[in-house]
């Protein structure tokens, strides 16, 4: 499956978790950091990140994010500054439910994956976006994903 038209509007990694881990005390302090590309590596996840080589056959080496709920967690909670990062999902999406992608291999950019499972949005999503976060994502927390294939994703207009 191509889906047609999708766009990648962000690409994030981090070295470190922040939330998992860490329920019932503070956040780690890992920051996510925006990069223009990322290598994609089969089995194993994305270059420089956290959860890249996690185990074998890890069911989230890959996580999206779509734009249009961002944008819409953006109104909800009337935070026109919310940035996309504070979900803590690697690639942000354009033009793609990525529910219809959960259980089909997919490909972005010559690059393919898996959809294996919904990123369940967490407890913590209630402190960084607002209160009541964590309930307006559930069903839309964006999709884990394995990598399939080598390759390069890139940011689109980058």
């Amino acid at each position: 499956m191509n889906p047609a038209g999708v766009k990648i509007r962000h690409i994030y990694i981090s070295s470190g978790h922040n939330f998992r881990g860490h329920y019932g005390g503070p956040p780690g302090n890992h920051p996510l950091h925006e990069v223009e590309q990322v290598e994609c590596v089969a089995g194993k996840g994305l270059m420089g990140d956290r959860y890249f080589d996690e185990k074998p056959d890890y069911k989230g080496q890959v996580t999206f994010f779509a734009w249009e709920v961002h944008r819409e967690m953006c109104a909800q909670f009337q935070r026109p500054d919310l940035p996309p990062w504070v979900y803590r999902r690697n690639i942000i999406t354009e033009g793609v439910d990525l529910n219809t992608l959960i259980g089909k291999e997919f490909e972005v950019q010559g690059v393919r994956f898996y959809g294996t499972e919904e990123c369940r949005p967490c407890s913590w999503m209630d402190e960084v976006v607002g209160p009541g976060a964590e309930r307006a994502l559930r069903g839309r927390g964006g999709l884990r994903a394995k990598v399939l294939t080598n390759g390069v994703l890139r940011r689109d207009g980058a």
